[in-house]
C-alpha cells in the first residue's frame, strides 16, 4: 500500500487539525494546568469530540462507530498532539478500546459500543513499576466463589482518576515473569477495595496509580480465557503504540514548525538567525527525521488496519517517533535560545508531553531491544 492517505482520510485530516486548532489550543491546556483542573481535560470537549465521531474510529459502524480505523485514530492523535490536546482519547478511544476489541463476548462488545460513543471512559491499568514489563506482572486475581478477588497496584494508568471502568491485567496462575497465567478483568469504578490515587505528571495531564485491596468481581468480569489474555492484551498494545507514536509525530512537527518560524523572525548581529548555515543543517537534519518517522508511523497504522502481526512494526515506529519527538523538541529548546526555557513560551510543554509518551508502554530502549529480537538478533 502507498504511503499516503487516502480522499476520505485527508479529509478526516483536514476536519481533526481544523476542530484542534479551534476547540483545543495550547492555551486550554494551560488554562487546565494553571486551575489544577481536578478533570484534566474540558467536558465539553470530549462531547464535542464524541459529536465528530473521534471516540468512535476503531469501532466499526455496525459497533456504533465511524470505522476508520488505527491510521485514521493516528490522523486524529497526530492532530491533538500538534495543539496537545487534553482528553481521555489515547486512554479510552485508542487504548482500552483496542483492548476490547480483541476479545469476544457481550461484555465486551456492549462496553466497547458504549466507549466508541464516548458515553464511558475506559482505561487500562498494566504497568506496576515506573518501567514497562508487562509479563512481570505480580497482583493477583484468586477465584472465589463468586468470581475473583484482585490484590495488587498498578501505576502510570492514564486518566485512571476519572475512568468509569478499568481493564486490568492480572496473575491467575504461574510466577511473575511468565507471559503464561495472565488474565483480564473489568473493573467498575467504586468497586469496595478500589483505591485511585490522582498524579498529575509532568506533561500537565493526570495518571493515576491504582491499588486492588481485596477487590471482588465477578466471573463475568472476565475478558476472554482464563490466563490467555496476554497474548490478545499484547497486540492490542502494539496497536496502541502506533498511535502513541502519531501523536509523537505531531508534537515533533509541531515544534519543528514553532523553531522555524522563529529561526526566520529572530535576529542577531542585525542577521535573521535562520541565515546562519550550522542552524540550516540542523533543522535539515530535524525535518529528514521527521519525515523519516511519518513513514514508519503510516506503514504501521496501515499494517494495523490490514490485520497483520505490527509486532515489529509497532517496535520500530515508536522508537524511531521517540527519538526523533525527542531531537525536535531539544532543538526547539536551543534553538529558542533562553526564552525556550520559560514557562511563558509553549514549546516547553511539547518537550514535556513529550517525554512523559516517550516512556508509555515501552522507551527508545525497550522497543529498540524488542525491534532486534523480533529481526533475528
Amino acid at each position: 500500500m502507498a504511503l499516503v492517505l487516502n480522499e476520505e482520510q485527508q479529509l478526516l485530516k483536514e476536519s481533526a487539525e481544523g476542530f484542534f486548532a479551534e476547540k483545543a489550543p495550547v492555551s486550554q491546556l494551560r488554562q487546565l494546568r494553571d486551575d489544577k483542573s481536578e478533570q484534566g481535560f474540558a467536558p465539553e470537549l470530549w462531547q464535542e469530540m464524541a459529536e465528530m465521531g473521534f471516540t468512535g474510529l476503531l469501532a466499526d459502524e455496525d459497533m456504533g462507530g465511524t470505522g476508520f480505523g488505527y491510521v485514521g485514530a493516528g490522523i486524529v492523535a497526530e492532530a491533538m498532539g500538534t495543539t496537545l490536546a487534553a482528553s481521555p482519547f489515547l486512554s479510552s478511544s485508542v487504548i482500552a478500546l483496542s483492548a476490547l476489541s480483541g476479545f469476544e463476548g457481550d461484555a465486551a462488545e456492549t462496553l466497547a459500543a458504549s466507549v466508541a460513543a464516548g458515553e464511558t471512559v475506559a482505561t487500562l491499568a498494566l504497568d506496576e513499576t515506573s518501567k514497562h514489563a508487562p509479563e512481570k506482572t505480580a497482583m493477583k486475581a484468586v477465584k472465589s466463589d463468586s468470581g475473583y478477588v484482585l490484590n495488587g497496584m498498578k501505576t502510570f494508568v492514564p486518566d485512571g482518576h476519572v475512568a468509569d471502568k478499568i481493564i486490568v491485567l492480572a496473575r491467575t496462575s504461574e510466577e511473575a515473569g511468565n507471559p503464561m497465567g495472565l488474565s483480564v478483568f473489568v473493573v467498575d469504578r467504586g468497586t469496595s477495595g478500589l483505591i485511585v490515587d490522582r498524579t498529575s505528571m509532568a506533561d500537565s495531564r493526570n495518571w493515576a496509580k491504582i491499588t486492588f485491596e481485596n477487590v471482588s468481581v465477578s466471573a463475568d468480569n472476565l475478558l476472554g480465557t482464563e490466563g490467555e489474555g496476554w497474548k490478545t492484551l499484547e497486540l492490542a498494545i502494539d496497536k496502541a503504540r502506533l498511535v502513541i507514536a502519531a501523536e509523537l509525530l505531531g508534537i515533533s512537527q509541531e515544534a519543528y514548525r514553532t523553531t522555524m518560524e522563529y529561526l526566520k523572525e529572530r535576529k542577531q548581529f542585525d542577521t535573521i538567525i535562520g541565515s546562519f548555515q550550522a542552524l540550516q543543517h540542523r533543522a535539515a537534519h530535524l525535518y529528514s527525521e521527521i519525515e523519516v518517522t511519518r513513514s514508519a508511523v503510516l506503514k504501521g497504522l496501515q499494517v494495523a488496519d490490514e490485520g497483520q502481526n505490527v509486532a515489529w512494526f509497532a517496535s520500530l515506529a515508536k522508537a524511531k517517533a521517540s527519538k526523533t519527538a525527542e531531537l525536535a523538541t531539544n532543538e526547539a529548546i536551543q534553538m529558542h535560545g533562553g526564552i525556550g526555557m520559560t514557562d511563558e513560551y509553549d514549546i516547553g510543554l511539547y518537550i514535556k508531553r513529550a517525554r512523559v509518551l516517550q516512556h508509555l508502554y515501552g522507551d527508545f530502549n525497550f522497543h529498540s531491544d524488542r525491534f532486534a529480537s523480533l529481526s533475528g538478533y
